[in-house]
């Protein structure tokens, strides 16, 4: 047993430096170089009858977490920001989610716009904010507006465009000396488990307090009021600039790291997050604000006594000013760290109409994504939108109600049809007014002509106007790219869209990340064979289409032509000298048959032939 665990067990030699350095300069074989040295063994051993074949260096498909044009490339581990999004084009992309607010759009791409491409100018001058001047101004905002007018939506909109962490906390759970144990600097703490550990990106990200409102201290309070005056005052550090520890003590996580740590390499590390660029961001309804802004502006009038005519009270909100706000409750101080200020107004029946009419609208994507996985193509026609908005509307909790009126309207319809082999149901005026009936007529009549023709109508509209909209749409996901855009990829995309319910932005990235992933099979070959292979775009369209449901399917197939390409290039290299083909749309539908082809026809060649 002794004899048999020395055997086993690894055995120690000494270990000469000659030899160490011997080893160190001996280079590192190819894949190619192995492969050959295994082959040949092999051969040796069973007489030619077994031989490696080995797989592709394949590149591996993009990661689809990937940041969209504008910002950062790669987003965790690694990762520079780089910024230079403009503020018409974030405002831009709020409008196709995003009905009316135009003012607060403006102004929040505008200011955040600004305030990350400031962060990018700095970073690139390569000096420290100290060089530039002393002080940093931030553009904290605050966002006043009534509840389901989009305030939430729009910032964690713009946080994913922007490929930034977002994290979100309620006002109300703060107090002076903590909550849960820990204090307002958690926020800011949680900003790197969204980051995935990355502190340098964590430290450029967006931390959103809603209710903040909530916060004004009280007018008829005497002395201090902890729950909200001195949580505006706990609030002022990270608003401008401080280091928050990292390793908390009522963080145990955090603190057994810090150990293991200090285990390993016998030194205390403190890990700290500078708030210098953090972007911080609060909302509120704000009741009562404008009868504040209404006295004071009936008192002295707008302008030299200009005449006040307004009609609607939540319209006071727009001349609003810091002073209105201190009066609200707020200490100067605090106020002075947000200088920007935006207002939402309440959504209309139309507006609320509108957002149902969006196609990248959240709430009908996500209960047609309901019914799919159940197989069912859920349908709307517009009767029964403008009906779903005025029920909303009655409920005056903006956007919001949209979803609690859809679920009430469609409730009976996920419940049963799943159950049937119903596959399509068409949401009409009648359905939403009475589902319990129509459900009823569904069941007794579920392939009634009419029915199956206003459906397929609504289809082809749908289809039509989707294409129309990937047409306009698609310049700006495709701007940056040196990648030509074609009918080809129009129609996969609009295959992405209808088949696997991407939105828009997430079926056209998916279209360019398999087009750069062929790209890397060609580098690939190049750096394995010394042969250059490009693909021409009808062979790349093939290639996609022919996988589109599953990119593994896509990588089997690079994989199965690049290895056929090696051994038949390299004998055609061989005889005639080319070194660099292209590779059409042929070889990508019989790789085989068109390789053979290429073979006989360099046989067939008297002398060597220049590069195609």
């Amino acid at each position: 047993m002794d004899n048999q665990k020395n055997d086993l067990g690894p055995k120690e030699e000494p270990m000469h430096s000659d030899t160490t350095k011997e080893t160190a300069a001996r280079e590192v074989p190819s894949q190619k170089d192995l492969e050959k040295e295994i082959s040949d063994y092999l051969s040796k051993r069973y007489g030619g009858k077994v031989r490696v074949i080995s797989h592709m260096l394949l590149p591996e498909e993009l990661d689809h977490k990937r940041l969209s044009d504008g910002t950062g490339r790669g987003v965790h581990g690694g990762h520079k920001i780089h910024f230079n999004l403009k503020p018409e084009e974030l405002e831009a992309w709020l409008n196709r989610f995003v009905v009316r607010q135009e003012k607060a759009k403006a102004i929040l791409a505008t200011k955040i716009c600004t305030h990350f491409n400031r962060i990018e100018y700095l970073r690139k001058m390569g000096k420290s904010v100290q060089a530039h001047g002393p002080g940093n101004i931030k553009n904290n905002i605050i966002l006043i507006g009534p509840t389901g007018s989009g305030k939430t939506f729009l910032i964690k909109l713009i946080a994913d465009r922007l490929g930034v962490p977002f994290v979100k906390g309620d006002a109300t759970k703060f107090s002076e000396t903590g909550y849960v144990g820990g204090d307002v600097e958690d926020l800011v703490r949680d900003l790197v488990q969204e980051a995935d550990g990355d502190i340098e990106l964590a430290q450029c990200g967006i931390v959103y307090i809603d209710e903040i409102d909530k916060i004004a201290s009280s007018p008829n309070v005497h002395g201090p009021d902890i729950s909200r005056a001195g949580v505006q005052r706990a609030l002022l550090k990270p608003l401008e600039e401080t280091e928050v520890d990292l390793r908390v003590p009522h963080d145990p996580i955090s603190q057994i790291e810090a150990i293991e740590r200090y285990r390993q390499t016998g030194k205390r590390e403190k890990k700290t997050l500078n708030t210098r660029d953090v972007l911080f961001i609060a909302s509120g309804a704000f009741s009562g604000l404008s009868e504040i802004i209404k006295k004071r502006l009936t008192r002295q009038g707008i302008g030299f006594g200009a005449d006040i005519c307004i009609k609607d009270d939540e319209y006071w909100l727009d001349f609003v000013k810091p002073q209105d706000l201190i009066e609200y409750g707020f200490e100067s101080e605090f106020i002075g760290r947000f200088p920007v200020v935006a207002v939402l107004h309440e959504l209309s029946e139309d507006d609320l109409y509108q957002i149902l009419k969006n196609p990248e609208s959240a709430v009908v994507r996500g209960k047609k994504q309901d019914f799919k996985i159940y197989g069912i193509d859920l349908r709307f026609e517009d009767d029964a939108l403008r009906l779903l908005a005025a029920q909303a509307y009655q409920e005056h909790t903006g956007a919001r109600a949209l979803v609690s009126v859809m679920e009430k309207a469609l409730m009976p319809f996920e419940k049963t049809l799943p159950s049937t082999e119903i596959k399509f149901l068409l949401v009409t005026e009648e359905l939403v007014k009475d589902p319990e009936t129509a459900l009823k007529g569904l069941l007794s009549h579920p392939y009634d002509h009419s029915l199956i023709k206003r459906y397929e109508e609504i289809v082809d509209a749908e289809k039509r106007d989707l294409m129309e909209r990937i047409e306009v749409d698609v310049s700006r996901c495709w701007r940056n790219t040196d990648v030509p855009f074609n009918p080809n990829r129009l129609k996969m995309i609009n295959r992405l869209i209808l088949e696997q319910d991407m939105c828009l932005d997430a079926a056209q990235e998916t279209i360019l990340s398999r087009i750069e992933q062929i790209k890397g099979y060609e580098d690939a070959f190049f750096d394995r064979c010394g042969i250059k292979i490009i693909f021409e775009e009808e062979a790349i369209d093939a290639l996609i289409e022919g996988c589109l449901d599953d990119p593994e399917n896509l990588r089997t197939a690079c994989e199965t032509i690049c290895n056929i390409l090696e051994y038949g290039l390299t004998l055609i290299k061989e005889k005639t000298g080319q070194e660099n083909f292209s590779i059409p749309a042929e070889a990508v539908k019989g790789i085989e048959s068109y390789i053979n082809r290429l073979i006989r026809a360099s046989y067939r060649s008297p002398q060597k032939s220049e590069a195609m």
